[in-house]
């Protein structure tokens, strides 16, 4: 069974190489999706995969350097609908 998370991350998460480190943590993971940076300073991030692997991902991302960035997380469910076509991991503009 397949699940898809949506998380948008607020602190210090634009301009310390959030996104570029996000990618590279996603490659230990049976993830799919996708991180990119929003206008209002967030970034938002949609990970799909086993719900372990997401879990899994989603903790390593918080246990990471990048921790000390966040101040604050929400995480949603995302529609199946949106990985439809996914394939790796990327970072979106």
């Amino acid at each position: 069974m397949m699940t898809a998370k949506r998380v948008f991350y607020e602190g210090r998460v634009q301009g310390v190489g959030f996104r570029y480190t996000v990618r590279h943590l996603a490659k230990g993971y049976d993830v799919i999706g996708w991180v990119r940076n929003l206008r209002d300073g967030r970034v938002e991030l949609l990970a799909a995969g086993q719900p372990e692997e997401v879990d899994g991902f989603l903790s390593a991302i918080a246990e990471s350097e990048l921790g000390g960035f966040i101040r604050n997380r929400l995480v949603q469910p995302a529609p199946e609908a949106e990985i439809i076509g996914l394939s790796g991991f990327l970072i979106r503009p």
